[in-house]
């Protein structure tokens, strides 16, 4: 159908149109993002540039003290939720400590009670999961007061007054665990009471068991460090401790794990200096995080409530609607560069500022930038700056809501109008098709010689209109030709039949030789006038058939011509000839004989249609790589009706027939065949100040044969 073909275009159009929106909205976007990375390597380097030379700043921890383990507390996104699981770990479970000889890839191996330790750290809380390697679990007895007669962890710590505080973790059974405050031989509570600070899990593994708990950072003291213990006990008889495992690194020393490594004096120097939606780190040399403020994390939009009651906005309607196909749109199109986030901090740890961008869970693209801090050409560390993207997502989303708003608007509203066209269009063109069907009866008979419907608009329609219209008209007179054919031939044909009869009859009579050939002479002119009848016909019925097979030659037209005109003046002793011609070679490639075949036609019309010892003017000349001959005559002009239209089979402008030929309207028509073939144009014209025509043909001209 016409009008869904038209509403599949139009619809592709409109989908083209904000396809280039969302590639233009997508080069801004990537503008405004590189912009952003570019802000945020500024601001990281002005606050690099408070801290540069501040090599103090770095010394508050040791770096790496005898007897020490690196106990990092790695930076948590969120907090370890204690429910005896590990998958809130994933971040910074590969950041697990082994202490003994045995790994997790062949807990078969080595000795038993060994265990692993990853710490994490997030607002002020200090995460901790021990998984150990044990054959047998030992479970505290609730009857027994001896804290140390089960399988159990001892965390040694110091306090905000330097203290050294001790810590007993068990548990009873599978579960929640209790931390207990100890005395130095590590068997009592002090006071019988539990701290209820420190929550813990256990739950029991397929190697042994794990545990996991918490202990807020206050407890740490100023130092902020602690050392942690794994106590095996295998029998539940006898309770006998097997062994103790643990991160200090000797049983005669007071010595602690590194924990905390976080430096108050960076952290007051940078809390100022936050702001929304951006997270500020300052790490050392070892990737240890020193002081961190702001976070880059989307807060939660308040709910927006329609201004009266229950109803919905248009625009909260719209948006509800097509929402599904935003999402779509976005999740489609939208396929960020996701680069490493640690390799942008070793390089600014190895003197090089960079940006860089990764994929943060349920808060969309994330931009890191780092620059290096520096003391006496040694790098201390790096200023570490991430914000996300949700500004610039918002800005994109909106443009994007308004680009598939208009597009859905256009598609409906365009779709709209091409129906509404489509409609009109079908409803006029079956109007045309029905009254062109109309005007031919069941038999194949014209019942009318033109068309009204659509012949006065203006479109392409109406001048097909038209064009229907004209072929009708020439039709109808071509079949009014027809069907006076048969009585013209029988009036023509009967002429010479009639005198070939009588010259027979007579001639058979006749009683001298003289009158018996003139009355042979008589027949053979009838004979000859059939002949000419039926040439006339198999000409105008074979000429285009004949003209495919014929070669052409490069021949000089003023040779052909001037010999032509010279038969005419011996031929046509009643007429006067005149013929104008450039002196040089006007060479064209012809087939001679059927330009003198439509030399033929033309010179019999002028001759027609002029007075007995006029003079008729032939002008052959080259202008412009073109021959141009023509043919002028004073006499009977052309009707004006029939000048568009004289060039076609069985058209005539004779008004009679006082020569007593046949005329078939074919003349013309040979002219303008044999006129192509040779890659002409020709034209008909009546004289502008005296009565007569004058006939212009147009043939492409050969180039001087050397």
């Amino acid at each position: 159908m016409l009008g869904t073909k038209l509403f599949i275009l139009t619809s592709f159009i409109l989908v083209v149109i904000p396809w280039f929106s969302y590639l233009y909205l997508s080069e801004m976007e990537e503008i405004l993002v590189d912009s952003q990375a570019s802000a945020q390597l500024l601001t990281a380097e002005g606050i690099s540039t408070l801290l540069n030379g501040r090599d103090d700043l770095f010394d508050e921890l040791p770096i790496s003290p005898d007897g020490y383990e690196k106990l990092y507390a790695h930076p948590l996104e969120k907090p370890i939720r204690i429910d005896g699981k590990d998958t809130d770990w994933e971040d910074v479970l590969d950041f697990n400590v082994g202490f003994g000889q045995t790994s997790l890839a062949d807990p078969t191996t080595g000795a038993p009670n060994q265990f692993y330790l990853v710490l994490g750290e997030h607002k002020g809380q200090v995460y901790a999961l021990v998984q150990i390697l044990d054959d047998s679990l030992i479970y505290r007895d609730k009857e027994i007061l001896r804290l140390d007669l089960s399988d159990h962890i001892r965390v040694t710590y110091s306090d905000a007054n330097n203290q050294i505080q001790k810590l007993v973790i068990t548990a009873t059974e599978e579960g929640l665990t209790t931390a207990y405050p100890v005395g130095d031989n590590w068997r009592y509570a002090i006071n019988g009471e539990a701290d209820n600070r420190i929550p813990g899990v256990l739950f029991e593994t397929v190697n042994g068991y794990a545990i996991e708990f918490r202990i807020p950072l206050d407890l740490l003291g100023a130092s902020r460090n602690f050392g942690l213990a794994v106590v095996d006990v295998d029998s539940a008889r006898t309770r006998a401790i097997e062994s103790i495992t643990g991160t200090l690194p000797s049983a005669s020393r007071e010595a602690f794990g590194l924990v905390l490594l976080k430096t108050p004096e960076v952290l007051r120097i940078i809390e100022g200096l936050g702001y929304s939606g951006a997270n500020i780190q300052v790490v050392d040399s070892r990737k240890r995080i020193r002081a961190e403020v702001g976070s880059y994390r989307a807060q939660p939009s308040e709910s927006l409530n329609p201004a009266s009651g229950d109803a919905i906005s248009l625009a909260r309607l719209t948006d509800w609607m097509l929402d599904p196909l935003y999402t779509l749109v976005e999740r489609t199109l939208s396929k960020p560069e996701v680069t490493d986030e640690e390799a942008t901090i070793q390089r600014a740890l190895n003197g090089s500022s960079s940006t860089s961008h990764f994929l943060a869970k349920n808060e969309g693209e994330v931009i890191v930038a780092a620059h290096p801090i520096i003391a006496n050409d040694q790098i201390l560390g790096a200023v570490v700056l991430k914000q996300n993207t949700n500004r610039i997502l918002n800005l994109r989303r909106d443009a994007l809501k308004r680009i598939v708003n208009f597009s859905v608007i256009s598609v409906i509203l365009f779709a709209a109008i091409i129906l509404i066209f489509s409609a009109r269009l079908a409803r006029r063109i079956r109007r045309l098709g029905l009254e062109a069907n109309s005007v031919i009866d069941g038999r194949g008979r014209l019942t009318a010689s033109e068309l009204t419907a659509e012949t006065r608009s203006g479109d392409e329609l109406g001048d097909l209109a038209r064009s229907i219209s004209n072929m009708l008209t020439r039709l109808h007179q071509h079949n009014q030709f027809l069907e006076n054919m048969p009585r013209t031939l029988r009036h023509e044909i009967n002429n010479p039949l009639n005198t070939l009869s009588t010259s027979l009859e007579n001639m058979r009579e006749a009683s001298s030789e003289d009158d018996r050939n003139k009355y042979i002479e008589s027949a053979r002119r009838g004979l000859n006038r059939i002949g000419l009848i039926v040439q006339n016909l198999a000409d105008a019925a074979n000429l285009e058939e004949a003209l495919v097979g014929e070669d052409l030659e490069c021949l000089d037209l003023r040779l052909l011509l001037q010999s032509y005109i010279t038969n005419c003046q011996i031929t046509h002793p009643t007429r006067s000839f005149t013929l104008q011609m450039a002196e040089a070679p006007l060479l064209a490639w012809v087939c001679d004989y059927r330009i003198e075949q439509l030399l033929d036609k033309l010179i019999d019309n002028a001759i027609d249609f002029s007075e007995p010892g006029s003079d008729i003017q032939l002008e052959l000349e080259g202008v412009n790589k073109q021959l141009n001959l023509t043919i002028t005559n004073v006499g009977e002009p052309v009707p004006s009706n029939l000048l568009d239209s004289i060039f076609d089979s069985m058209v005539t402008a004779r008004a009679g027939n006082p020569d007593n030929r046949l005329h078939f309207g074919m003349g013309l028509y040979v002219v303008r065949v044999i006129t192509e073939h040779h890659g002409g144009t020709v034209s008909i014209q009546n004289l502008p100040e005296l009565p007569g025509v004058q006939v212009n043909i147009s043939l492409p001209l050969a180039e001087p044969i050397n």
